[in-house]
């Protein structure tokens, strides 16, 4: 009978002993740390957090035909089993979220790579205790207080008395989410400063992303970044720039430096709306004409042309007085009098003459 045993495998059981003894004195050394980027991980939750709307946007469309109130009344429920199946496929099954599988990186567990093995190239895979936490809490807590927070609005357990037991649970809840806001803020800065652990339950689980790929760190997308440029170019002509900067203006500063602009202390004949625009496009050493013609008055006080200032009321409807800074709601024909000099001169007479018979009348009780 021919003995099947390979040469090597008794040689390889005897170095098994101080192999291990080896691996031990490696944890203990320090190692380099390994640096994941902040970037990949927080892009990684966008990209989760898109998905998950998305997805529910063709829940919701498959429901359309339905009643309004059953979709109001079951959307917690349809949100869990949303979330379940996306849980099913992604952590569970591989390890890590579609988010995070997108942007190369996948979870470990990290209480296996404490001391000298943090660096090391075979990175622990999640237990499943580790795994069906995550989705517990995650998952389930969520829905958990999706409908908690509906009982205790319809309810209303914040505007119950004081010593209701609903009323203590109310402010148990409260405290409790400021507590978990807090920690949660520390936690970001500690990811910040350190890069391991996005979330309070991920550290607390000891699960990191880390890099699926060593030698590809980072997968981009480029065709959601060309997307989110489209929309971006878009976007951008619809802004009425220059109304936000007023009104960034009016809020940050008073309306003293509102109206104390070189555009106040033009003269009176001067439209400031023609002033602005032919200092603007003017080439130096040309003059342009900036007089009134056919003159209207704001209901601030101020006369403009009528072909500038209906233009500017037209395009936005909260414009503000180029003198004063105050908004312009109405504008009216502004009609100027000539003095009449005659009438000037007769009323002066007018006001002479009874000065005149007090005097007369003065002097004669003198007299007497």
């Amino acid at each position: 009978m021919n003995n099947t045993t390979p040469f090597w495998e008794p040689d390889w059981k005897r170095v098994q002993a101080p192999l291990s003894a080896l691996r031990r004195q490696l944890a203990s050394f320090p190692s380099p740390p390994l640096r994941i980027m902040k970037v990949s991980q927080l892009d990684a939750e966008l990209l989760d957090e898109e998905l998950l709307e998305t997805m529910k946007e063709q829940l919701w469309s498959a429901f359309a035909l339905f009643k309004p109130s059953f979709k109001e009344t079951f959307k917690p429920e349809m949100t869990l089993a949303l979330n379940l199946i996306m849980y099913k496929f992604s952590v569970y099954d591989m390890g890590a979220t579609y988010g995070s599988q997108l942007q190369n990186l996948i979870y470990r567990n990290e209480r296996k790579h404490s001391g000298g093995l943090q660096s090391t190239s075979s990175d622990a895979s999640l237990t499943k205790t580790q795994k069906i936490t995550y989705g517990v809490v995650t998952v389930g807590g969520q829905y958990l207080m999706e409908r908690l927070n509906r009982v205790v609005t319809a309810q209303g357990w914040g505007e119950l008395p004081e010593d209701n037991i609903k009323r203590k649970a109310w402010n148990v809840l409260q405290k409790g989410g400021s507590i978990f806001r807090i920690v949660s803020l520390i936690n970001f800065l500690a990811f910040l400063y350190a890069g391991k652990y996005r979330t309070v339950l991920e550290r607390a689980l000891s699960m990191r992303l880390v890099y699926s790929e060593r030698n590809s760190n980072r997968q981009a997308s480029f065709e959601f970044l060309n997307r989110q440029m489209e929309f971006l170019m878009f976007l951008m002509p619809l802004i009425n720039v220059s109304k936000l900067k007023r009104n960034v203006k009016r809020m940050l500063l008073p309306a003293a430096l509102m109206s104390g602009n070189e555009l106040s202390a033009l003269p009176v004949h001067i439209c400031a709306v023609c002033h602005e625009n032919n200092s603007a496009s003017a080439t130096p050493g040309t003059l342009t004409s900036t007089v009134i013609h056919n003159p209207y008055i704001t209901d601030c006080g101020h006369v403009y042309c009528y072909y500038c200032i209906k233009t500017k009321m037209m395009i936005d409807d909260e414009w503000c007085c180029l003198r004063c800074g105050k908004k312009v709601d109405a504008i009216a024909r502004h009609i100027e009098v000539a003095p009449d000099k005659a009438l000037e001169e007769k009323t002066e007479d007018e006001h002479e003459q009874p000065e005149q018979e007090a005097d007369e009348a003065d002097e004669a009780d003198s007299e007497d």
